[in-house]
């Protein structure tokens, strides 16, 4: 069960690999310059992808978080602070925007944005230091905020997010892009840096007092109109498709739940439990999105897919099931998740590991940690639960 499992997410991540897919994606050669601007999880292998497939020079930048950079030819892969963002990815966006802004109009800029790019593309809009950025991107991360809400506000401290990057070019700009939000929307994926953004400063401001946390300014209002073709290219639907698939030849019926399910990581997995036992097997649930960990003092180690599935083990301790990120990585840790097995509920101490918010430490124990080293690409968290016939 447990290489059933592995097998499902394998196949997620698949459907999602830049150099499977990016191919057919790609514009037509300019008259002038190509630069590659490239930012988030999967922008090296996005990068990699475009030089294996593109027919006249090049040259760019591609912002990834550190451990997930490839060799390269044409375009120049900068690795950099991820969640939090560093120094690093501060000079890396600063010499991608004073490049992009070289480009005229028989010139292409050809974006490539992934999950992860509004911490790359570190670069705070006049007035905003790096201090006050990181300090605000790591209350965010601890506060229980989703992505979008995050994004709303980093959008606004921003001199390259919110659409702000094919703002300042006067070359044609193609975004190709790979979602890890809900909605798939341009605009919330890396912060938007090529999409216009709808949301304000007095949305940001919202975000901020909703989870109790002061920042006064100063905020930057971002553009609600660049042009700019913006094209989605994978989607976490589309990995739950292909997961599917694996367990259709197993003779287990998939049921994809959707890829829209977000909240506090152990409320969902208890949710989940739930239907699990309304559920008639063989037949496995399949879902995507992304839940969020509220942390409140001291806590343990550990992502929000672990973090899940050991709230949904200790509520149907008799399932084999599978939370794992996309991307390789759930939260600050090694793993890209874990895998529950029936085996596990022996341990009596499972409920004090969640208390302490220690998924990590729990699965490490007991041999069920998930690591896989980074995917390069993130189309969100992927998670399967078995329903035994």
């Amino acid at each position: 069960m447990r290489a059933l499992l592995e097998e499902s997410f394998r196949a997620a991540v698949a459907a999602a690999d830049p150099r499977r897919i990016l191919a057919a994606h790609l514009p037509q050669p300019p008259r002038g310059r190509t630069f590659v601007a490239a930012a988030g999880k999967a922008a090296a292998s996005m990068a990699v992808a475009v030089e294996e497939n593109w027919r006249t020079p090049l040259e760019g930048v591609a912002i990834t978080r550190y451990g997930h950079g490839l060799p390269t030819r044409h375009i120049r892969v900068i690795e950099a602070g991820h969640p939090v963002p560093d120094e690093a990815g501060h000079a890396a966006a600063h010499e991608l925007l004073e490049q992009v802004k070289r480009l005229g109009e028989d010139d292409l800029l050809l974006a490539l944005v992934s999950g992860g790019g509004s911490s790359l593309l570190s670069l705070p809009a006049p007035g905003i230091s790096m201090g006050e950025l990181k300090s605000l991107t790591g209350r965010l991360l601890k506060s229980g905020a989703d992505i979008r809400e995050m994004n709303t506000v980093r959008k606004h401290l921003s001199a390259i997010a919110g659409g702000r990057l094919a703002a300042a070019c006067r070359a044609p700009v193609v975004a190709l892009i790979i979602s890890d939000v809900v909605g798939d929307d341009p605009t919330h994926i890396a912060s938007g840096p090529c999409a216009a953004d709808p949301t304000t400063i007095d949305d940001a401001k919202a975000v901020l007092r909703k989870y109790g946390i002061d920042y006064r300014g100063p905020f930057s209002e971002s553009p609600k109109s660049v042009k700019a073709a913006n094209k989605v290219i994978a989607t976490a639907m589309r990995s739950l498709e292909a997961a599917a698939e694996v367990f259709q030849r197993s003779k287990i019926r998939p049921v994809i739940l959707g890829d829209t399910i977000t909240g506090e990581a152990r409320e969902v997995g208890r949710e989940m439990a739930q239907l699990a036992r309304r559920t008639d097997g063989p037949a496995a649930l399949i879902s995507g999105g992304e839940c969020t960990v509220t942390i409140e003092g001291e806590a343990g180690r550990g992502g929000r897919c672990a973090e899940f599935l050991l709230s949904l083990g200790i509520e149907k301790p008799d399932t084999w099931a599978i939370a794992a990120d996309t991307d390789g990585i759930d939260g600050s840790e090694d793993n890209a998740g874990a895998v529950w097995s029936p085996e596990f509920a022996r341990r009596a101490d499972a409920k004090a590991f969640l208390a302490r918010h220690d998924s990590y430490g729990f699965f490490k124990d007991v041999g069920g940690l998930l690591v896989t080293g980074p995917t390069r690409t993130n189309v969100n968290d992927y998670r399967a639960i078995l329903i035994a016939g």
